[in-house]
């Protein structure tokens, strides 16, 4: 029997390709990679590596300026972030800075200081990243823990819109993609959490965390 990583539902096998085994959540409706599949820590290392391109650096950088222009409509003054799971390079973050807001960084292989995670944030953006998550439930609480009450987080991923067709979807034959979310997650997410989805579609998620104190435990 194998549990669901991000609800702890007990999971249904869905498909099986030639190199893994996927299941899929009837509660949270995330599709998820068998986690005997995953990747070593370096094997992943080794394949970011080769991703961590120039033309990534662009991309980043056109997800993180209009969030800063679309917050700075709803909220005055200088904005603090967080950008999880990427390192944007010294002349695009310079840029980001001349125009007053903060952006720290973090990086599970290149900018490992977890000291970013004692403070909260006016948004987190999370690029490219959610798909990674092993424990998806583990990563959201605590992207959750680091939002200022009202604060925005900002998701860039494949949303799955097309159960029919998973076998022949190229973004699952990453083997270091190893999450895979429907809208319905991520609207499961919102109602058993402090959090409103403000939209979902194609490879944007916007959420902004309400002003409750506490984030609400997952139901199982």
């Amino acid at each position: 029997m194998i549990k669901c990583p991000l609800c702890s539902h007990t999971a249904e096998f869905f498909i099986q390709d030639k190199k893994r085994a996927f299941y899929s959540c009837p509660q949270c409706q995330l599709v998820f990679a068998n986690p005997q599949s995953h990747m070593i820590p370096a094997a992943q290392l080794q394949r970011y590596g080769r991703a961590n391109k120039a033309t990534k650096q662009k991309q980043l950088v056109q997800f993180i300026q209009p969030l800063l222009s679309q917050i700075s409509w709803h909220q005055d003054g200088p904005l603090t972030g967080l950008n999880f799971g990427r390192v944007l390079d010294k002349s695009s973050l310079e840029k980001i800075e001349s125009a007053g807001h903060r952006l720290f960084q973090y990086d599970p292989f290149i900018k490992t200081d977890q000291q970013v995670f004692n403070q909260q944030y006016d948004f987190v953006c999370c690029y490219r990243v959610l798909e990674h998550f092993q424990q998806p439930l583990k990563e959201w609480s605590l992207i959750s823990s680091l939002l200022k009450d009202n604060g925005w987080l900002a998701i860039s991923t494949s949303l799955l819109t097309d159960l029919t067709h998973f076998s022949k979807w190229h973004f699952k034959n990453n083997p270091t993609h190893v999450s895979f979310y429907q809208q319905q997650t991520f609207e499961y997410l919102a109602q058993n959490s402090d959090f409103k989805l403000l939209f979902a579609a194609k490879e944007l998620v916007l959420m902004q965390k309400t002003s409750k104190s506490d984030i609400k435990r997952i139901l199982i």
